[in-house]
């Protein structure tokens, strides 16, 4: 473990997770490099088994909103979506070497976080509304649109 960072995991709880490129460069502004991360991020919940709440591509930062994997830990996951990306990209140095992570207890903060993440391409002027923004869950929660990551959500229980 990284020393000064606490990372509460294996507890059953639910995480908002913040990835940032490399001295905040806007890498995502390329939409090869969205679709990298969204192919790997659907790789890796597979692999790791965990579930995807929610998750928006910012240009130089990703949030999500996730599980705690059945397989191995989600640093692990983490480690595996980030490798995958930066290999496949042409960049040496894509991510921040840590991530950001907080458990998420209750309904109401798992609500709260929702909404952060789909807000957040709006809060940055980037999209009037949160539909606009393609790198997002947000369309599923909407309509129930399927796209390259599959979202928990009750859409996808139907």
């Amino acid at each position: 473990m990284t020393l000064g960072m606490l990372r509460i995991q294996d507890e059953g709880d639910k995480h908002f997770v913040t990835v940032s490129c490399y001295e905040r460069k806007p890498y995502f502004n390329k939409s090869e490099h969205c679709e990298l991360f969204e192919d790997a991020l659907e790789r890796m919940r597979e692999r790791y088994q965990f579930e995807i709440f929610a998750y928006v591509i910012m240009p130089e930062h990703v949030h999500l909103l996730v599980s705690e994997p059945k397989v191995g830990l989600l640093s692990d996951a983490m480690k595996a979506i980030k490798l995958s990306v930066t290999q496949r990209s042409m960049w040496t140095r894509f991510w921040m070497p840590r991530y950001y992570d907080f458990n998420v207890y209750s309904g109401p903060k798992y609500k709260e976080k929702v909404k952060y993440i789909h807000r957040n391409p709006v809060t940055r002027g980037l999209v009037y509304e949160p539909e606009e923004w393609k790198w997002s869950s947000y369309r599923h929660y909407l309509t129930g649109e399927i796209g390259r990551v599959e979202i928990a959500s009750e859409w996808a229980r139907r």
